[in-house]
């Protein structure tokens, strides 16, 4: 919630203070979930795993995960990240409306040094190069070779399909085109009806504005956003629609994985862990996301006035998907 905060309602005079009291929840968590006791606790419950169910048997094992990942960096650096991330974006708010990359740059290099530090520091605990250490924390088990051989057999065919796409289009009609402006508050109205419409629950979330959509939150309380431009409804709408989506996955995770007292030892210990570590519930959701990010599959194009490709789902221009 206070990242929600920061992005959608925060004044900009908070950033400091912001930017330190998410530097020291980010240390209170890590030291919490590499104390000794967690370790403790974790193993004691992976000796009695038949006594946990499926859920809460992955739980344990992504629990394990998170924890060999926390293990691996010191705390110093875990709270540096976090207050670089929080000065460098809240920075970038303003040097985006200004178009002012020259401002944000040195502290997004400031973030890169830190996370490449992050990465070589994980990769070397972990057995790993810097790459796969950070694709482990979304991907577990992903390789740098898995990916080459993905790609690889991307770029045999999606050269030949992006070709056609471009000529099918081309040979279409030229698509109505709506003239603006179009008022905020209409664009708001039409995209929380949608939201409504497909199932979005305003008793359990809301909709705001960011520099950025996102979604966040917990299942009983998903925050989403999106952003306006009164000459192109399509952006916000489409924003407000993939945000939903994410909601909606998040909406419909467990409400409540952990065990009552009177469950068996092994699950008793999972509970206790499962408190002090946290449910990986954000983990999955985030790994989620990712997921969706990056499937190639999805080739879908946007065209302008002219019939020419405007925007690539998940890439910039032609030259990133092939």
């Amino acid at each position: 919630m206070l990242h929600w905060d920061a992005a959608a309602m925060m004044p900009a005079g908070g950033a400091e203070a912001r930017a330190e009291q998410l530097a020291t929840l980010r240390l209170i968590a890590h030291q919490h979930l590499t104390a000794p006791e967690i370790g403790d606790l974790l193993a004691e419950a992976e000796t009695e795993g038949d006594a946990l169910d499926q859920w809460q048997r992955a739980n344990l094992r992504e629990m394990r995960r998170r924890r060999v990942h926390a293990a691996a960096l010191p705390a110093t650096l875990v709270e540096a990240e976090s207050r670089a991330c929080s000065e460098c974006e809240a920075v970038w708010r303003d040097a985006r409306a200004q178009n002012d990359f020259a401002a944000v740059l040195p502290l997004l290099e400031r973030v890169l040094r830190l996370e490449r530090e992050v990465a070589a520091t994980k990769g070397e605990h972990l057995g790993t190069g810097p790459y796969e250490a950070l694709l482990d924390q979304y991907e577990p088990g992903g390789s740098v070779t898995t990916i080459d051989r993905l790609f690889d057999e991307l770029t045999r065919f999606l050269p030949d399909l992006l070709e056609a796409a471009l000529r099918r289009q081309a040979a279409l009609p030229l698509p109505p085109t709506p003239s603006g402006p179009f008022p905020v508050e209409l664009q708001r109205r039409i995209g929380m009806r949608l939201m409504e419409h497909i199932g979005f629950d305003f008793t359990r979330g809301r909709l705001d504005v960011s520099a950025h959509p996102f979604c966040g939150g917990t299942p009983d309380d998903v925050r989403i956003t999106t952003r306006y431009d009164e000459s192109d409804f399509a952006r916000a709408l489409m924003g407000v629609l993939h945000e939903t989506g994410h909601a909606l996955y998040q909406r419909g995770l467990p409400a409540n994985g952990a065990c009552s007292r009177s469950a068996a030892p092994a699950a008793w210990r999972y509970m206790k862990a499962s408190r002090c570590c946290s449910r990986c519930r954000s983990a999955a959701a985030a790994h989620f996301r990712l997921l969706r990010r990056r499937s190639c599959a999805r080739l879908l194009l946007a065209t302008d006035r002219a019939g020419t490709p405007r925007r690539f789902i998940g890439a910039r221009s032609a030259s990133n998907v092939v």
